[in-house]
């Protein structure tokens, strides 16, 4: 068999490396190898080694020392080097991803890492983003970052206009409907999307919820209105029962729909307000019905990713993402920036047949921030031995 290069995923982290006594010397690199070939479960052996060039006798462990994670492309099998590691492999699949409108938010790693699997990708833009997306993508402004590991740009098969506010032309407004944002566009509420879907390529495999609004964000939940309450529920929940329901007759058995939530679900997040908490509550509260209800009707599986704060361009909206990311780094239990990508590559697990068994589930991808119950930079803790990241 010659060797060749295919979708794939390698997840390694570089230099990782524990700052112990002299006994101890730098540890070789630990990898996941996401590959080519299909095998069963007990075909593949592990990839991860630790390598020791002295042995151990007595050692004091300090801090280690976290870098970033990097995804890189990993050669198919060779008759001299056989497959090892264990595969993401999504190559035939089709996944819709919604609420893409630009290349630096957790929609977009999300694809990519779908990509990188062997998915073909499609992508639901709010309409009034779509023409400048467009353009975007046609100019090449977003070519450095479609690089997927193998070093070819993401390719994304149809960019479909989308507002999920709307399930049937019926539902939009008059004023919604003249607003010159919409002007040229068409066949962009749910139920239209997704008959254009069926159109153009039959069936879908995985679908991918990417999408949050809440325009009195900035205000107290107790001084947010019904209007601007409705309007956080409706953008951010319930369009994803929206998306599902006129989605699953068109999603092949086996496939997987992922949407995004955020701690504040469950926790008090001051300044995330305007019915945002409530909507992210709900949505996971509906992640754990429609997985029983789309389980058992079209075994389809349903989860939601909790993700830690990442600076994007729609967080900045709410005035005080920078403050998030920072606490993050002060308190959560990995002392270090969370990467989009990091979220990416556990939405192509959860939509792969490695993750078969997983569904109604929340996984937290936040550094480990979700299992704290305090803030240990707090004045309060002073003067207590709190372990910290060696940053040295």
């Amino acid at each position: 068999m010659a060797a060749n290069t295919t979708p794939g995923l390698q997840i390694q982290a570089t230099k990782q490396c524990i700052s112990a006594s002299q006994n101890i010397s730098k540890m070789s690199t630990m990898s996941f190898s996401f590959g080519s070939k299909r095998k069963s479960f007990t075909d593949f052996r592990s990839s991860s080694h630790i390598s020791l060039t002295k042995p151990i006798h007595s050692f004091k462990l300090a801090p280690i020392k976290f870098e970033r994670m990097v995804t890189k492309a990993m050669s198919g099998a060779s008759e001299q080097v056989p497959v090892s590691g264990l595969p993401i492999d999504l190559r035939g699949k089709r996944a819709f991803i919604a609420g893409i409108a630009d290349d630096n938010g957790y929609g977009w790693a999300i694809a990519k890492s779908l990509a990188a699997a062997g998915a073909e990708i499609l992508v639901g833009t709010w309409v009034p983003a779509l023409n400048i997306f467009e353009t975007s993508l046609r100019r090449g402004k977003f070519d450095q970052s479609r690089v997927l590991p193998d070093g070819s740009l993401m390719e994304i098969a149809k960019v479909y206009p989308l507002d999920a506010v709307f399930d049937s032309p019926e539902d939009v407004p008059e004023d919604v409907k003249t607003n010159k944002r919409y002007a040229g566009s068409s066949k962009w509420t749910v139920s239209e999307v997704a008959e254009s879907v069926k159109q153009d390529f039959g069936t879908i495999d995985i679908l991918v919820h990417s999408l949050a609004n809440g325009p009195e964000v900035s205000k107290p939940l107790s001084e947010t209105s019904r209007k601007g309450y409705l309007a956080a529920i409706s953008a951010s929940s319930y369009s994803f029962i929206s998306l599902l329901k006129h989605f699953l007759p068109i999603m092949n058995p086996g496939g997987a729909t992922i949407s995004l939530t955020y701690i504040a679900s469950e926790r008090i997040i001051p300044g995330y307000g305007g019915g945002m908490s409530s909507a992210k509550a709900a949505l996971e509260s509906d992640t754990k019905v429609l997985a029983f209800e789309a389980g058992r009707k079209h075994k389809v599986r349903v989860n939601t990713i909790s993700a830690g704060p990442l600076g994007s361009r729609a967080a900045k909206a709410i005035g005080f993402i920078d403050m998030m990311i920072n606490y993050s780094l002060e308190n959560a239990p990995l002392q270090k920036e969370l990467y989009a990508e990091e979220v990416g590559n556990t939405a192509a697990f959860l939509a792969s047949p490695l993750a078969s068994a997983i569904t109604g589930a929340t996984v937290y991808v936040d550094n480990g921030l979700n299992a704290m119950g305090v803030g240990v930079d707090s004045p309060a803790f002073t003067g207590l031995d709190i372990p910290k990241d060696n940053k040295s």
